[in-house]
């Protein structure tokens, strides 16, 4: 976007060393420095919000286009009325992982308990 040549930053330099002066260029160059990383910050962060919002609207725009095929497959090949695949083919949200339940007859873990960490001896 800037092209700067050498002879363009040498003369940049030379008038910032007269009109600055040599003591206050070094604080100078290191204020322009931080205004530099905080504008190359806050692109960052404009850029990662305007990802993000492109890539919602790609999901969405993908979503509608899975929906419409589904509605497609579904009108081009409808449920058998009698068919039971067709009837438990529905597929329902699960609420969690299964837990299951300690069975008293089921025989324990037999490995020997082990002794706490600060009991043992060099």
């Amino acid at each position: 976007m800037f092209d700067l040549s050498i002879s363009e930053i040498a003369i940049i330099a030379i008038i910032a060393t007269v009109v600055i002066g040599p003591k206050e260029l070094p604080r100078a160059l290191a204020t322009a420095g931080r205004w530099m990383a905080k504008a190359r910050g806050v692109m960052a962060n404009f850029r990662t919000g305007l990802d993000a919002m492109v890539r919602e609207a790609e999901l969405q725009e993908m979503e509608k286009k899975w929906a419409a095929e589904n509605e497609r497959i579904m009108r081009e090949h409808p449920p058998v009325p009698g068919d039971r695949e067709a009837q438990d083919a529905r597929m329902e949200p699960l609420e969690g992982p299964p837990v299951a339940a300690a069975d008293p007859t089921e025989p324990g873990d037999d490995r020997p308990d082990l002794p706490p960490a600060g009991d043992g001896k060099p």
